[in-house]
């Protein structure tokens, strides 16, 4: 985790048996909700050993999963393409998406503040990508984006936008930069040559924490070097949080601390 005034990251967990990803932040500012090895987990934010959370029979999971405003729920997505509401304390689940079709598949990144609405990405049949929402609590899913674009990585703000990743502005495909978008105004927020993943708006709406991958990288490959973990505040500057091997699993979903002062992210340092 690291204290985005003083720049200064701290060691919370290490494993070289398990290997975590997608690091979430529990409202009571104690807890990191991560996967690994297809199940759930929480690690003290003061350090500590991995605490299994029961998924209560949902199928194995991948590393898109979000908490609740109330820290009650756990939301996931399978790998059978759905996703699920996990109670936080072990209990029944539920599944929350609906059938769209074979081999349409949902790939959750956030959840709205007021803990109502998901936002997931859905890949069709023809992996075309786009952004989605749907009530948490089941029901009819919107369709936000509907175009050609690879579109990922979306999450709300703290004003109720969506903020995205997509390869809408490439000129080369993998080229992703990051978008918001509030009803049907698209912005722009991130123009360079690296390739900007996984925008993370800070609860206060200060900054965006996001992944930024080499140029020409394509996707968000999980085993890269240089991979470099960034801060952009509201100014349009952008600041160097860390430099490490990694991508796919460093800070896929949601990670702020409830207070905006600190966020948590993954490194996979190899010898």
């Amino acid at each position: 985790m690291v204290d985005v005034r003083t720049g200064v990251s701290r060691l919370v967990f290490a494993s070289d048996s398990v290997l975590v990803e997608a690091p979430n932040w529990t409202p009571d500012g104690k807890w990191l909700v991560v996967n690994g090895d297809g199940l759930l987990f929480r690690v003290p934010v003061n350090g500590g050993e991995l605490e299994e959370i029961p998924l209560g029979g949902v199928p194995e999971i991948n590393n898109d999963h979000v908490v609740s405003p109330d820290g009650a729920t756990v939301y996931v997505s399978a790998e059978d393409g759905h996703l699920y509401a996990v109670p936080m304390t072990g209990g029944e689940p539920r599944r929350v998406s609906n059938d769209r079709g074979a081999g349409f598949r949902h790939y959750l990144h956030g959840i709205s503040p007021d803990g109502l609405t998901l936002a997931y990405i859905g890949m069709d049949a023809e992996r075309t990508t786009n952004v989605w929402t749907i009530p948490a609590n089941g029901g009819v899913d919107v369709q936000v984006t509907d175009d050609e674009f690879a579109d990922d990585g979306c999450e709300f703000g703290p004003d109720g936008s969506i903020y995205f990743n997509s390869e809408r502005a490439a000129t080369a495909p993998g080229h992703a930069q990051l978008f918001r978008i509030a009803g049907e105004t698209v912005e722009q927020l991130t123009d360079d040559e690296r390739v900007n993943w996984f925008p993370h708006p800070a609860p206060d709406g200060s900054a965006i924490a996001y992944v930024s991958f080499p140029p020409g990288t394509l996707g968000h490959p999980a085993d890269v070097e240089d991979v470099r973990v960034r801060l952009l505040d509201n100014s349009g500057g952008i600041r160097e949080i860390a430099t490490v091997f990694g991508g796919q699993g460093t800070m896929n979903v949601p990670s702020w601390s409830p207070d905006s002062r600190s966020f948590a992210y993954v490194a996979y340092p190899v010898d």
